[in-house]
């Protein structure tokens, strides 16, 4: 007989020709591992998605100072201590503009209740900062409008709430809390968590919240490559409270780490156990093909085809059959997620929004898993097309 990879090849096209003898089997297999790969790649780009958002934005140069915890909403400085560190000017750290004004803002974050344009309503986080604040934001700039005016209540919303609270703009009123807001301006964030905030003056948020002297964060502008180590140092000599000081940049990848980790937590699961349920469907259609052609197969054996011949064409029919799935899955996803704009709750228990993103990573995840539910399913049928009784397949077509 003629040498091994000619025989597979051989065997090979005749498995694939019969695939019209098998449409509805062999498909409901290709759709199967869409599904799997479809639900993996939702996953998958919800987590890029909010990797991407929340790591937007994040500075280097910038600190910010929490007091007993990790997060902003449960973090609380003594005034005392904003008090000391302003005063130490750029000794402890912290730079200050043209002017001779340290760049540091005092900040509030309030869970405030809005009601969004399809009727729900939903915690949004409203942001008390002084006049420094939005300077010390880099990547946010006002798209419409202007900054909020000190001591009023004026707000600036981030250009994603804004939309979902029903097209705010400049001039327009809006309620939280127990009192009425003006829009004054929408800022951008180049998709950053800064546009699912509201922004507004420090001392008007802790009036209309009954707040009055507290202080959850402090951030600052660092005082060169060393500003960092230096306010480090100066913390432990201004408050008795226990104060840690992380980068701007640090701190924002921490909080999407968390956040990734959630998703993935519950996507591979819940897409691996779909996985084993494609698995089976895979085993069930290739022991239908290994059946409808055994007779074929076991003609092309006693012709002198090798085992491992059958064995290849079985196998590649399976993997083939995946990879379908897992295109059709990936292009179904791509063309109907990739830029869908979602919302979650943020580590700080508010509205945080994003929007679905592509990866190639996660295109190649998904892909290996297709490729994999079609090598396991289609293994031991495989197997079973090189272990046919020859006598006994022949005599099945008579």
């Amino acid at each position: 007989m003629s040498s091994l990879p000619r025989q597979m090849l051989v065997l090979t096209r005749a498995s694939l020709a019969s695939l019209p003898r098998r449409t509805a089997i062999s498909l409901s297999m290709v759709l199967s591992v869409a599904l799997v790969v479809a639900v993996l790649i939702g996953f998958l780009f919800m987590a890029a998605g909010l990797r991407q958002t929340l790591g937007t934005g994040g500075s280097p140069d910038v600190a910010i100072v929490l007091g007993g915890g990790t997060q902003e909403v449960g973090s609380s400085i003594p005034p005392e201590a904003a008090r000391s560190l302003a005063a130490a000017g750029t000794s402890g750290g912290i730079a200050d503009d043209p002017a001779g004004h340290l760049l540091l803002s005092r900040e509030i974050l309030v869970p405030v209740e809005a009601t969004g344009v399809d009727g729900t309503s939903r915690m949004i986080a409203l942001r008390g900062m002084e006049t420094a604040g939005p300077a010390l934001r880099a990547s946010a700039s006002i798209g419409e409008g202007r900054v909020f005016a000190p001591e009023s209540r004026e707000i600036v919303v981030g250009a994603r709430l804004a939309r979902d609270l029903g097209g705010l703009v400049p001039g327009k009123t809006i309620r939280l809390g127990p009192v009425d807001w003006t829009v004054a301006g929408i800022l951008s964030a180049d998709g950053g968590m800064a546009e699912s905030e509201i922004w507004a003056d420090l001392d008007a948020v802790r009036s209309a919240f009954d707040r009055l002297g507290e202080i959850q964060t402090l951030r600052a502008r660092l005082a060169g490559p060393d500003g960092l180590a230096t306010l480090q140092a100066s913390l432990p000599t201004i408050s008795t409270t226990p104060l840690t000081v992380v980068s701007e940049a640090e701190f924002l990848a921490g909080q999407s780490a968390r956040t990734e980790r959630l998703v993935t937590l519950f996507g591979w699961p819940i897409a691996l156990l779909m996985a084993v349920g494609a698995t089976a469907g895979a085993l069930n259609t290739m022991m239908s093909s290994v059946s409808d052609r055994s007779v074929e197969i076991a003609t092309l054996r006693v012709l002198g085809f090798s085992r491992v011949a059958a064995f290849t064409a079985t196998f590649t029919e399976a993997a083939l059959l995946s990879l379908a799935g897992g295109l059709l899955g990936a292009v179904a996803s791509w063309g109907i997620l990739d830029g869908w704009q979602a919302s979650t709750l943020g580590a700080n228990d508010t509205q945080l929004a994003f929007r679905l993103s592509v990866t190639p990573l996660a295109m190649l995840q998904a892909g290996t898993l297709a490729l994999l539910v079609g090598c396991l399913g289609g293994a031991l049928p495989a197997f079973a097309a090189t272990r046919l009784p020859l006598v006994s397949a022949l005599r099945g077509n008579g």
